[in-house]
């Protein structure tokens, strides 16, 4: 990165110095004051700090300032656009330090230039766009990194947000799965082996799935596709699922044909609400999921019969919540009148699948 810039700044260092030499060399010649080497020299010295101006902005400007004000006050070599030197430093500084600093330093600007302009009964007019065109194209400049540092950011945070939803709701789904055959499996295995070898055969088929899901998410990361991605499709699995670890799981109503963003979010939604059902319902046994299509919207229901937890906003429910807001649906959560916990979700559905 350095090495990039230096050689970035050497190149305008030195195209700008060859172009101050060759228009002062000019009106040299057509004033009847030769710049000679000596002159060359000098604007060579003062175009050199330039090389290092993204490092030492403030001192590159002062550096070329007081060479520029001792060239036109002191030497007897001919007027040029030596004042374009400091000016480059002026938009490095504007750039790195900010206007504020700029209009400072700019300030000083006037005051040596209104001195050269006397010298040679020159206007400030001209000193003053000089100032001004420099500041702004460097704040200009700054400004516009800044948008894309930020931009970057908020992409950044999304994608990472992104990312630690999926990976909770892949990875807490069959954890819980793989939690509740261990304990059933560890309670059976003496006396029921039979039933403990399916518990064993759950696990794994759930450990299968956990490893799917990971490895689709962490692909997504790597090339940025997002696709395929799961949908209510898969409900037969989750119902298969939460089956095996001891509850029956009711069904009703249709979802019918859904956008994909749709279908997967709503997938995600009742994944890790029956996650929660599971590790966190006491005494539960029971989860309906409910469907209905009410004014071009999805409404989502799922319900336990357990012993409705304390409601805590913790990752599950935020991840929920996050998602259905970002279709630009809502999202509450529960417990119920009589007994259990209900998530209840309305997601829009803008077109069809």
């Amino acid at each position: 990165m350095w090495r990039t810039s230096w050689l970035a700044s050497t190149v305008i260092a030195v195209l700008a110095g060859t172009v101050v030499v060759a228009v002062t060399a000019v009106a040299g010649h057509w004033q009847k004051n030769p710049l000679g080497v000596d002159g060359g020299l000098w604007i060579g010295a003062t175009a050199l700090p330039l090389v290092v101006r993204t490092r030492f902005p403030l001192t590159v400007f002062g550096i070329t300032l007081a060479s520029t004000v001792g060239y036109f006050l002191f030497s007897p070599f001919p007027p040029g656009p030596l004042p374009v030197l400091p000016m480059i430093a002026l938009m490095t500084a504007s750039y790195l330090r900010g206007p504020l600093v700029a209009s400072v330093i700019g300030v000083s600007i006037l005051v040596v230039g209104q001195l050269i302009a006397w010298r040679f009964d020159g206007s400030t007019v001209v000193i003053l766009l000089g100032i001004t065109a420099g500041t702004a194209i460097g704040a200009a400049v700054r400004a516009r990194r800044e948008r894309s540092v930020e931009h970057a950011q908020r992409v950044a945070e999304k994608e990472r947000l992104h990312l630690a939803r999926e990976v909770h709701d892949v990875v807490a789904h069959s954890l819980a799965m793989i939690n509740v055959q261990a304990g059933v499996g560890a309670h059976i295995a003496d006396k029921r082996p039979d039933q403990a070898k399916e518990a064993l055969l759950a696990i794994k088929e759930a450990s299968r799935v956990a490893l799917a899901d990971l490895r689709a998410t962490l692909g997504v990361v790597r090339s940025g596709d997002r696709s395929p991605v799961p949908g209510l499709d898969r409900l037969p699995e989750l119902v298969d699922s939460a089956t095996a670890a001891g509850f029956a799981v009711e069904r009703r109503g249709e979802p019918g044909d859904l956008p994909t963003h749709v279908s997967f979010t709503a997938y995600r939604i009742v994944q890790e609400s029956m996650t929660n059902a599971i590790r966190h319902a006491r005494d539960a046994d029971r989860i309906v999921i409910e469907f209905a299509r009410p004014d071009s919207a999805l409404e989502l229901v799922v319900t336990d019969n357990g012993a409705a937890p304390s409601v805590n906003v913790g990752n599950g429910l935020r991840g929920m919540r996050e998602r259905a807001e970002a279709l630009g649906g809502t999202l509450s959560a529960g417990p119920v009148a009589a007994r259990g916990f209900e998530v209840r979700a309305v997601l829009p559905v803008r077109g069809e699948s």
